[in-house]
């Protein structure tokens, strides 16, 4: 496959945080935009999206504690000041 060079202007902090996040995915960020182009091409659309998205991992840990609240189960009383919460923490170590 020949490639091609494709340079673009973005801001400093937009590409290094788009090079850290495709790292943690195991990704370069040029695969990223090459991957994008070639969707682009495909499909002849461009999505954009605001709305956050949960990973699995925080749904499941969302889960669990909606399960924990229905069961009325590991839930600590509300507090009014940091003495009562560390007295209610010295109570059940």
């Amino acid at each position: 496959m020949k490639t091609a060079m494709i340079n673009i202007k973005t801001d400093k902090a937009v590409k290094e945080e788009a090079q850290k996040l495709a790292a943690e995915l195991g990704f370069s960020l040029s695969a990223l935009v090459t991957a994008s182009l070639k969707q682009f091409v495909r499909t002849r659309e461009v999505q954009f999206s605001a709305a956050y998205r949960m990973t699995p991992y925080l749904e499941g840990v969302i889960e669990e504690v909606e399960k924990d609240i229905k069961a009325k189960k590991n839930i600590s009383p509300a507090f009014t000041n940091a003495r009562e919460a560390s007295a209610y923490l010295r109570k059940l170590a």
